[in-house]
């Protein structure tokens, strides 16, 4: 019977751990669908223009929301501020509360909200919009924003 030598298991196990890191970032990971023509908004405050970013999120990963009531456990949860430009450009994406133990939820958080834009064009606030949006991961990486979340169990 052969013996496996130290060194060739070691490297069998490096190459799993970095197969399954970058299998499960992946899980976070994804391309917004094209949305067709993204309608301006007419909200007249961050609190409102907040609701049709949501909504325009949604549209972008219908695949990647988490439908009905959330598990009583979630994965991730991070406050993120979003900057938008009076083009409906991203200008900042801003971590107010993140995941410390997720640091994948705070990096994918960040590329959908970029790889969405345009979002919608805050057409009646001047120079832009900065609003604040609670997202609630569960460990799919599946997600709903505070804004529109269907709440959460209680199991």
């Amino acid at each position: 019977m052969k013996s496996i030598q130290p060194t060739h298991a070691v490297a069998a196990l490096a190459a799993l751990v970095v197969a399954f890191s970058a299998q499960a970032q992946n899980a976070f990971m994804s391309e917004p669908v094209q949305v067709a023509a993204v309608k301006p908004s007419q909200a007249a405050d961050a609190k409102t223009y907040r609701q049709d970013g949501a909504r325009h999120l949604y549209d972008a990963y219908p695949d990647r929301i988490y439908r009905g009531k959330l598990p009583p456990l979630l994965h991730a949860v991070a406050v993120v501020e979003t900057v938008i430009d009076g083009q409906g450009q991203v200008v900042e994406v801003n971590m107010i509360r993140e995941p410390s133990h997720a640091p994948d939820v705070t990096a994918a958080v960040r590329e959908m909200i970029k790889r969405a834009q345009p979002l919608p064009v805050p057409a009646r606030i001047s120079g832009g919009v900065r609003y604040l949006d609670v997202w609630l991961m569960d460990g799919s990486g599946r997600f709903q924003l505070d804004t529109l979340t269907e709440g959460q169990r209680r199991e």
